[in-house]
């Protein structure tokens, strides 16, 4: 499929052929009616290459639709054809010209360096990517949207610091979670509650191993609801106070061992509820990030709505 999107890339635009020798653009350079004609194009050869495989492997083997089937029922799988835009917090310039090869004056030059929560950014495409086969998913930071781009399912990654889109939609939609930027507070930032006449803090967890700060255990926070800028659409928040938190988040949807109790869970708690979010924990053991899972007592720190069915 791959190589079919690069074809599709290629022939939605005669732009292509402008250069010596032609070249392929990124989707982020085609104008509305060339990602029209991508769409169209994408839709036309993936459904050619399904005839040709005639629903079967190269050995022979049953071909399972991964789509339908590993899937179903996640919210990062939409309906078929739907633009997603995952948009992910940018790095900023002081700390991205200490990384090396960031600089697009390099004969080494990797663009990538450029989104912060990298890791939550790769899990996430690359499951977004699978579950909508024949939709049009695009990554972007702050500087290179499109007015289109904010009308489509949107994914938000990354807090309330470096990501501005993130900011401006906590403040709009209704969930009583805050996050508290306050890097003086003596236990760190945190996330912030509002219920029931009374406020609370979450706090990470912070240690001192060996005269360095290790990270025990992050805050993530998830949402799912309506897009404010099209009805139509969703808008999909994977937050923490850190990056590992971030990737956490993600994680609760995408992990092929606990997505499927967790989708069941969040199916079990808010039913058919138009919009939802959930604080959790999410443990980190010899720096790897444990993927919460929403069924184990202890792991959610709070629900909204709470009086979902």
């Amino acid at each position: 499929m791959s190589r079919l999107e690069g074809y599709a890339a290629f022939f939605a635009t005669r732009r292509s052929m402008d250069y010596d020798p032609p070249r392929l653009l990124p989707l982020s350079e085609l104008d509305p009616e060339e990602l029209e004609k991508y769409r169209k194009l994408l839709g036309e050869l993936g459904r050619l290459r399904r005839q040709a495989m005639g629903g079967q492997h190269e050995h022979g083997e049953a071909h399972h639709d991964l789509g339908a089937d590993a899937f179903a029922g996640n919210p990062f799988q939409f309906p078929p054809g739907e633009s997603v835009t995952i948009i992910c917090s940018e790095v900023p310039e002081d700390d991205l010209a200490r990384i090396r090869y960031s600089d697009p004056a390099s004969l080494d030059y990797i663009d990538l360096y450029k989104y912060s929560d990298l890791g939550a950014l790769f899990e996430v495409h690359g499951h977004v990517r699978a579950a909508n086969p024949r939709s049009l998913v695009t990554r972007r930071v702050l500087r290179e949207l499109q007015e289109d781009d904010l009308t489509t399912h949107l994914v938000l990654l990354g807090g309330v610091d470096w990501n501005v889109i993130t900011r401006r939609m906590l403040g709009i939609i209704g969930t009583p979670v805050l996050q508290v930027a306050d890097w003086d507070d003596p236990r760190g930032p945190h996330f912030q509650v509002a219920a029931g006449g009374r406020t609370e803090a979450h706090y990470t967890v912070v240690e001192q191993v060996d005269d360095r700060a290790e990270l025990v255990e992050d805050v993530a926070f998830l949402y799912r609801g309506r897009n404010p800028n099209n009805r139509l659409r969703t808008l999909t928040i994977c937050n923490g106070m850190y990056a590992r938190g971030v990737y956490g988040a993600v994680r609760v949807l995408t992990d092929e061992t606990f997505r499927g109790r967790n989708v069941e869970y969040l199916r079990d708690r808010f039913g058919d509820a138009e919009e939802y979010s959930v604080l959790m924990r999410v443990r980190i053991q010899g720096g790897h990030v444990v993927t919460p899972d929403l069924t184990d007592p202890g792991t959610v720190l709070h629900e909204w709505p709470d009086h979902a069915a």
